[in-house]
């Protein structure tokens, strides 16, 4: 597989903020040496887990130093560059390298609707100023856009869009994708209740935030399926499947932030508008949590 520096499962850390919804990169570090200790294969700063769009420039750039500081090359790290413009996502893909990330991961995020030749001029771009693997990152439900298997098979003939990171959900567009995009380039699932319908398709990783929560659960998964041990993914995936079902619903950052306080770690504050889980969905996790012990 072609410059592809990832596999297994690949760890969202979320952004903590302070009481004044500065971000605490103190917090940010324990959370995210939390994921490396229990052995997620690569951490992924500045996705949507990260609330990557709420941040500014600074900020982006100070948790990109402090994830490549905090990991030390003991696992790769895959750093979010998106933003609404070609000349913004050029930069921060440009500053991530620079800081020693393995890969950048880039969502054509929009308020206009892009046509394909625009979002392949807006990849073309940006792999044109770094050296560094591109995994392309197709989410209709945050970016606006949803980008046809045709136009993921244009983008990788970019040479180093080498990934592409599949969440809309839909498993038939998996399968298809293993299909026609064959061995050589990389294929990730980001929707969490899907995860071991992806890696049946031949997806080589998983995104996800879950480790923050359940790492055993989520790593017991993906050993299960490197063995080919089928009935065994079954019965670790199905006990995890309300607690991946739950934090999509409820949105990601509230979710990882309130099973955190759950289980007695220290979450920190959200950034407005996003506001904590009211009572009634914090007794509900709790349920969950309470059935994985």
């Amino acid at each position: 597989m072609k410059n592809n520096p990832f596999k297994g499962i690949i760890a969202y850390p979320i952004t903590p903020f302070d009481k004044d919804e500065q971000v605490d990169i103190v917090l940010y570090k324990k959370l995210l040496e939390r994921l490396i200790v229990a052995g997620s294969h690569a951490v992924a700063p500045l996705g949507s887990t990260g609330v990557m769009p709420y941040l500014t420039d600074q900020e982006k750039e100070a948790i990109t130093e402090a994830t490549i500081d905090q990991v030390k090359g003991r696992v790769p790290v895959l750093v979010g560059v998106s933003n609404l413009t070609t000349e913004r996502t050029v930069y921060h893909a440009k500053f991530a390298e620079k800081a020693g990330a393995n890969a950048v991961m880039i969502i054509p995020m929009s308020y206009w609707k892009l046509t394909d030749d625009e979002i392949v001029q807006h990849y073309d771009a940006v792999a044109k100023q770094i050296s560094i693997p591109i995994m392309a990152y197709n989410n209709p439900a945050t970016g606006g856009v949803d980008m046809s298997p045709a136009l993921l098979k244009r983008l990788l003939e970019i040479p180093n869009v080498t990934m592409i990171k599949e969440s809309t959900g839909d498993v038939q567009r998996m399968h298809y994708l293993r299909r026609k995009l064959g061995e050589d380039a990389g294929f990730y699932n980001g929707s969490n209740p899907l995860a071991l319908a992806a890696f049946a398709a031949g997806a080589n990783g998983w995104c996800t935030a879950a480790p923050n929560l359940i790492p055993k659960l989520n790593l017991d998964l993906y050993n299960a399926i490197d063995k080919n041990d089928l009935q065994e993914a079954q019965k670790v995936f199905y006990k995890q499947l309300n607690l991946l079902k739950f934090i999509v619903n409820k949105g990601l950052p509230r979710a990882i932030k309130a099973g955190l306080e759950l289980q007695g770690i220290e979450g920190g504050f959200l950034r407005s508008p996003l506001k904590p889980l009211t009572e009634s969905e914090v007794a509900e996790f709790k349920l969950i949590l309470a059935e994985l012990e």
